[in-house]
């Protein structure tokens, strides 16, 4: 049998900061469409590899001073560069013991359903730029591929998807938190994931059973500047016996203010335009009652795009709400293992532009 352990050391060696393995029996119940047992029907293990994500790289976004640094390094540095880097090493290093090692990095192609809420339909994506011209074409990158259909009758369509965050929890990572990101002790909700399905048998890690990560504390919701959480309803779901419960969270509107935050917390876009399309294609940002969904967002972008284009194929984020409040309340909280000099946040919330 493999050596689990030597595998760890390994990954740890070259580059990744955790990594868990898991039962993919823990999966049972899932969507089909988006069940990880279909991408390799004879594996036997998954491994799930975490990269953090520097405190630091959030600091631009936290002072209102630099927002280019986080989503090119601790989104597309991680996901595009660094981790697949680690996933190609790792992987050999499997396969050199005779057992194949599947690698599956983070932001891959669509499949059948949407990776952000699980629907299906040709929706479009978070992570890549929409570039709208006002003759009504668009160029985009979907969620889905209508036309994708089944090799056999016992696969799926591909390609398949699978929520990362839950699998890094059947790998022992760490739980969800209220605000629907994965929590581990070391890091918080600060990194990013990759896998490794293999046929290798391999003794799983159980599943996290420590001190309670989340505090419950709804900072997370309270500063969403789009209250795409919600203060009343919340998803429960079971992984591997263990029952998770995160906030509802409304995909379309934080898509919205992850790359457009609004008027109190976007610098880039001048009033002026705010006020101009108040009523009209930013009414989603001075109405509340609005609701979010695919034209909402190509209205904001068509409006918006002038003002901050994309790069690095990812958008640039403007919001990090929910992340920078996680941060500040568990370093508060004393629920993360590695500890700062300094903290985080010297006050209980960030910046607010008064427009």
């Amino acid at each position: 049998m493999i050596d689990k352990e030597a595998i760890r050391r390994f990954a740890l060696e070259v580059g990744a900061d955790l990594c868990g393995f898991g039962d993919l029996n823990r999966f049972e119940g899932v969507p089909r469409a988006m069940d990880p047992r279909f991408v390799f029907p004879d594996a036997r293990s998954l491994i799930c590899l975490a990269f953090r994500m520097p405190r630091g790289v959030q600091r631009g976004i936290e002072e209102g001073t630099q927002f280019y640094q986080y989503p090119s390094l601790a989104y597309g540095g991680i996901n595009e560069t660094y981790a697949p880097s680690i996933l190609y090493e790792v992987g050999k290093f499997i396969e050199d013991q005779g057992y194949e090692a599947m690698i599956y990095r983070n932001t891959g192609a669509r499949g059948s359903v949407s990776d952000m809420d699980g629907t299906p339909g040709n929706t479009l994506s978070p992570e890549e730029q929409i570039v709208y011209q006002q003759t009504g074409s668009r160029t985009a990158h979907h969620r889905t591929v209508q036309t994708t259909r089944a090799v056999s009758p016992k696969q799926e369509a591909p390609d398949l998807q699978f929520h990362f965050r839950l699998a890094a929890a059947a790998c022992g990572l760490g739980e969800i938190g209220l605000s629907k990101m994965l929590l581990t002790p070391e890091f918080g909700p600060m990194q990013r994931f990759a896998f490794i399905f293999t046929d290798a048998p391999i003794e799983p890690d159980p599943m996290y059973s420590g001190k309670p990560l989340c505090l419950k504390c709804k900072a997370c919701i309270r500063e969403c500047p789009g209250h795409c959480l919600s203060e009343t309803e919340t998803i429960t779901v079971t992984v591997g016996g263990k029952q998770m419960t995160w906030a509802k969270l409304d995909e379309w509107r934080c898509y919205v203010y992850y790359t457009y935050s609004g008027r109190n917390q976007d610098p880039f876009v001048p009033t002026e335009v705010f006020d101009k399309h108040r009523d009209g294609k930013l009414r989603i940002y001075e109405h509340p009652e609005v609701q979010a969904n695919e034209q909402e967002v190509l209205n904001v972008y068509s409006t918006l795009d002038p003002y901050f284009p994309s790069q690095v194929g990812y958008n640039m984020a403007k919001c990090a709400g929910c992340i920078g409040a996680c941060v500040n309340m568990l370093e508060r909280g004393g629920c993360l293992k590695g500890k700062f000099k300094e903290p985080f946040r010297k006050g209980l919330r960030r910046w607010n532009i008064d427009r």
